[in-house]
């Protein structure tokens, strides 16, 4: 929790706004500033989730990040995801004109490990049981 969402992000980047209780009673401190945040449009950067294609590298975290080819970030945690029979890894995504939807899924990616590069789907959903079937059990 500490590497993926810490006290110099947001909600809003971390893609958690549906947990925020904008009207809450007496209100909540960050508030104002998450007004403003929202208010500017989309946040400048957006945590979300990466798949490699090749299950054999191990990721641990501080990969570098690529769209396009071009260095983006760095993840800030991985780890083999045995469900998905994958190496998973997450991270924070930069955009000075905003990270949204549009722009996260439009991209191509890779991660970096031992100076090789590797293919990788990014999601901004969960990659095992992103309809929550399996919870509601």
């Amino acid at each position: 929790m500490g590497h993926d969402i810490g006290p110099h992000d947001t909600p809003l980047e971390a893609g958690l706004g549906f947990t925020i209780a904008w009207d809450k009673v007496g209100g909540f401190i960050g508030r104002d500033a998450l007004l403003k945040q929202r208010e500017l449009g989309l946040p400048k950067r957006r945590l979300v989730q990466f798949v490699l294609a090749d299950p054999e590298p191990l990721l641990h975290h501080n990969e570098p990040i690529y769209r396009d080819g071009v260095l983006n970030s760095y993840t800030t945690s991985a780890m083999y995801g045995h469900t998905l029979g994958a190496a998973v890894a997450m991270g924070y995504l930069v955009n000075s004109a905003g990270v949204g939807d549009d722009y996260i899924l439009a991209g191509r990616y890779e991660i970096e490990v031992g100076g090789r590069r590797y293919p990788a789907r990014c999601s901004i959903k969960p990659s095992y049981d992103s309809g929550g079937f399996r919870i509601r059990c």
